[in-house]
C-alpha cells in the first residue's frame, strides 16, 4: 500500500463504453478529485473496439475505411505517443486519477509510483513483466506498441529475458487542471490484424508478434480474472474503496465526448468545440 493510501479513493470497474466517453470520464475525474477529494482508479473496456490516436498523431496515418469496414472507432487521446487499438476483449485498460500536489513532480518518478499496482496486478496473475531493461529501436512509429521502448513507462514480459523480452503495456500521463491522469493498455490477447490494420502501412503482422506478448500468452488465465487482479492491486495500492460514476459525472461526460473526444474536429484537428449557453 502506497502513502496515497492516507487520502479517499474509489474503485471503479467500469462498463464497456465507447472510446470518446472513455476518454471523457477521466476528464471529469479529474475535476472530482479536486472539487471533492475524491480520486479515481479504475479498469475498463472499449466498446465499440477503437483506435485511440496519440495527442499529435497525424490523422494520415489512419487506415479510416479499414476502420470503418471492421466496425472500429477512432478517438484521440490527451496523451501523446502512437496510436493504440483496443480490442473489446484483448485489452484491458485502466486509469489513475489524483492531484498533481500529492505525487511526485518528476515525471519517471511519478511513472514508477504509477505503476507499481499495475506489475503487482500483472505479477499476481503469475506474468513475470517489470519495467523494461533495455531500450529497443522503433519498428513503426505511429502504433504505440511498435514504438521504441523505453526503460521508464514500457512493461515487458517476460521480464527474466532481459532485451528480448516483449512489450505488454504502454502508459502514459498528462496533466489536467492541477491533476495528474495516468492511463494504460495491457494486452490480455493478441489481435495482430488489427492492430496493424488500422494504420495505414504494408507492415506485416509478423513484425508485431515479435515485438509485444500477452496476458493469455504468458499464463493463460481468462480474462475476468485477470481484470479482477489489475482491480485488486489497484484498489490495495491505494486503499480505495469500491464506487461507481455519479450521475452528474456521466452526464458531464457525454456533453465533452461530445464537443470533443468524439468530434471529427478534435480527432482530426485537435479542436474542441466550444460548450453551448443554456
Amino acid at each position: 500500500m502506497s502513502d496515497l493510501a492516507e487520502e479517499n479513493w474509489r474503485l471503479i470497474r467500469d462498463d464497456p463504453r465507447e472510446g470518446p466517453l472513455q476518454m471523457a470520464v477521466e476528464e471529469v475525474a479529474a475535476r472530482t478529485a479536486l472539487e471533492d477529494d475524491l480520486r479515481t482508479v479504475r479498469v475498463y473496456s472499449w466498446e465499440p473496439s477503437t483506435l485511440s490516436l496519440g495527442y499529435r498523431q497525424d490523422p494520415e496515418t489512419v487506415d479510416w475505411e479499414y476502420c470503418e469496414r471492421n466496425g472500429i472507432d477512432v478517438t484521440r487521446r490527451q496523451t501523446g505517443g502512437g496510436g493504440i487499438y483496443h480490442d473489446r476483449d484483448a485489452d484491458i485498460s485502466y486509469t489513475i486519477v489524483a492531484p498533481a500536489a500529492e505525487v511526485p513532480g518528476d515525471l519517471m518518478a511519478c511513472y514508477e509510483l504509477f505503476c507499481e499496482p499495475i506489475l503487482e496486478g500483472l505479477r499476481r496473475m503469475g506474468v513475470d513483466a517489470d519495467f523494461a531493461s533495455a531500450e529497443q529501436p522503433s519498428i513503426y512509429q505511429p502504433s504505440c506498441y511498435l514504438r521504441d521502448i523505453n526503460p521508464a513507462h514500457d512493461v515487458v514480459a517476460p521480464a527474466s529475458t532481459g532485451a528480448d523480452a516483449k512489450k505488454i503495456s504502454g502508459n502514459a500521463q498528462y496533466r489536467q487542471r492541477d491533476v495528474v491522469i495516468q492511463h494504460g493498455s495491457i494486452s490480455y490477447d493478441l489481435e495482430s490484424d488489427h492492430h496493424v490494420g488500422v494504420f495505414d502501412t504494408d507492415l506485416e503482422t509478423g513484425a508485431f508478434d515479435e515485438r509485444v506478448t500477452s496476458i493469455r500468452d504468458e499464463v493463460g488465465i481468462d480474462r475476468d480474472a485477470a481484470v479482477d487482479a489489475l482491480a485488486t492491486a489497484l484498489a490495495e495500492w491505494c486503499g480505495a474503496e469500491e464506487g461507481t460514476w455519479r450521475s452528474s459525472e456521466i452526464e458531464a461526460a457525454r456533453d465533452l465526448a461530445d464537443r470533443k473526444f468524439g468530434s471529427d474536429a478534435w480527432i482530426r484537428d485537435r479542436e474542441v468545440l466550444e460548450a453551448e449557453e443554456h
